[in-house]
């Protein structure tokens, strides 16, 4: 029995610079985010992303995606193994580092001068952001609870809940987390 031939690595993707993304240097935070991106594209638990289901999860994030439907169907069949319906775990990984290193190599020299720790932290002010949707610094049982709700995790359905969440890492105890609450639960997580 003759082993498959290699499928040759699809090109990069076109993609201008002026998408933002929520980029982190540190892998394990990137390996958690990307394995919870892919759960929550993947609509239907089958183990693979469809184009239907990339598009569906941009739209109910209020992302506005500027390639039609048949580019986000190239792209992504450009990734996709021969006999699967869509992108498996594996395959996502390689789609993303692709966009990745297209749209954060050239900055790459910016962060020689740098140091592992001030970027560390310079991502998770980013990751704050992200949650701290009214931009006060601090991340309230609301602000959580849109957030999960966006990404479609069943926690947001309930309040009390996210407000468990909240107080789990609530040092202070003062209904909200802050920052320094932030950094150290994503510490723990690590």
């Amino acid at each position: 029995m003759e082993s498959p031939t290699p499928t040759p690595a699809p090109a990069p993707i076109a993609i201008t610079k002026s998408i933002k993304s929520f980029h982190l240097r540190s892998p394990s935070l990137n390996s958690l985010r990307l394995r919870r991106v892919f759960d929550l594209f993947d609509s239907n638990h089958d183990c693979l992303i469809t184009v239907d289901e990339i598009t569906r999860a941009l739209t109910l994030l209020g992302l506005d995606s500027n390639a039609s439907q048949s580019d986000l169907d190239t792209i992504t069949k450009s990734y996709v193994r021969p006999g699967n319906a869509g992108l498996t775990y594996d395959d996502f990984v390689k789609l993303h580092r692709s966009i990745n290193d297209m749209l954060f190599f050239e900055g790459a020299e910016d962060d020689v001068g740098c140091n592992k720790e001030d970027q560390h932290e310079a991502d998770l002010t980013e990751a704050f952001k992200v949650f701290d949707e009214n931009g006060d610094g601090f991340i309230s049982a609301m602000e959580l609870q849109k957030v999960l709700g966006k990404l479609g995790f069943t926690e947001a359905n309930e309040l009390g809940s996210v407000k468990m969440m909240i107080s789990s890492v609530d040092v202070n105890h003062d209904g909200r987390v802050d920052f320094s609450e932030f950094k150290d639960m994503m510490r723990a997580i690590q």
